[in-house]
């Protein structure tokens, strides 16, 4: 089997995370519920893990990290605590449903930024003014394209707005830092880039904005309130946490860290390139996304000319093995704006642990079902 399938979720994690989370499966207690070892050692856990995540995204005080379940989970406690009916609020056609269902659902007055024929956000400065919040993607996950999100935030907070974005496909692979890139709430997940379990995730809330209980329930403190507590991170945690996920999350982390970003980013950016060059001059291909930036995320969407894209995509694992996505990959305005809303596309996504020959596998694959 070749997986490039990994911006929908990574399978080959390092050992260490697989070992990490069988290890917590037998030892780990329930964190902040006790006094015996099982419940301190979850609680260091948890502690560590927020601790590794801060520093990752060049934030100063981990308890502003509350863990979720997955980038979708922490985007709906951003929409629950930022917005309210009637708001202004502006997205783009970028983004994925988990953004826009959640903003649909919440009678907020949507603006909606345009992008052109390669994906590329097309705005003036003018759309920022009398807006809430602006919710938009790090790295679009059906054309790979980065967002300049430092000068998005510069706008934007010069109109006194709050910046909220899904790194959903950057974390891990693309340097953050939410200080220098002026990011007020950064939701993310686990099991993507980071290279941990599935049901893990993340949501910084920048000092200063109030966030209201997604959910309510038991926190291990302050038992006789009727009130959920108000302060970060329990204010978003209720009720017990994926520890042996997190246990898995923390070991991905270390990986990533001994690794360094850089080192991950220029390794997949490789893989990426390999692929486009091989496959730019097959017949019939047509790619989306602006294939030629110095920087986007390790994500190839294309469809061939006569072969429609959910029959790639089972040709390629009936035939070769190859595990790639077809359809609309949760992102309507995205494959609208594309002109691919009728016929979807076929997305090849890479990872650390995919390999040259596995890319030329994948080229030589889509050259004879195109000469066929």
């Amino acid at each position: 089997m070749i997986y490039f399938d990994n911006a929908a979720t990574t399978i080959n994690k390092p050992k260490c995370v697989k070992e990490a989370v069988y290890n917590a499966i037998d030892t780990m207690g329930n964190p902040s519920r006790g006094a015996h070892e099982p419940s301190l050692k979850a609680s260091r856990l948890v502690y560590e893990t927020r601790e590794k995540l801060a520093e990752l995204f060049g934030i100063r005080d981990a308890s502003r990290i509350a863990f979720a379940q997955n980038a979708t989970d922490a985007l709906n406690m951003a929409v629950n605590s930022v917005v309210n009916k009637g708001d202004h609020i502006i997205t783009t056609e970028c983004e994925h449903n988990s953004v826009l269902r959640p903003l649909y659902r919440s009678g907020a007055e949507l603006t909606v930024i345009k992008s052109d024929a390669c994906g590329k956000l097309c705005y003036d400065k003018e759309i920022f003014e009398n807006a809430k919040a602006i919710f938009i993607n790090h790295a679009s996950n059906v054309t790979g394209n980065i967002t300049d999100l430092k000068t998005i935030s510069h706008i934007a907070h010069k109109n006194n707005m709050l910046l909220i974005a899904d790194a959903a496909q950057t974390v891990g692979c693309i340097d953050i830092d939410v200080e220098d890139m002026g990011i007020d709430i950064l939701c993310f997940t686990g099991h993507k880039g980071l290279m941990g379990p599935q049901g893990t995730g993340g949501i910084y809330v920048r000092k200063g904005i109030d966030m209201k209980p997604f959910r309510t329930g038991g926190s291990g403190i302050h038992s006789f309130d009727r009130e959920h507590p108000s302060d970060m991170p329990e204010v978003l945690e209720a009720g017990t946490l994926n520890c042996h996920g997190i246990a898995g999350l923390n070991a991905a982390l270390k990986f990533i860290k001994d690794m360094g970003i850089e080192e991950i980013y220029h390794r997949e950016k490789a893989l990426t390139d390999r692929f486009l060059n091989g496959i730019w001059e097959i017949k019939g291909i047509r790619l989306y996304g602006d294939n030629t930036a110095d920087k986007k995320a390790p994500v190839v969407t294309l469809n061939i000319d006569g072969v429609p894209s959910d029959i790639l995509c089972d040709r390629l694992w009936t035939e070769y093995g190859i595990c790639t996505r077809a359809g609309a990959h949760c992102a309507p305005l995205m494959h609208k704006a594309l002109g691919t809303d009728k016929s979807g596309a076929v997305r090849f996504s890479f990872s650390f642990f995919n390999t040259e020959e596995e890319i030329d596998k994948g080229i030589n694959a889509l050259r004879e079902i195109s000469e066929l």
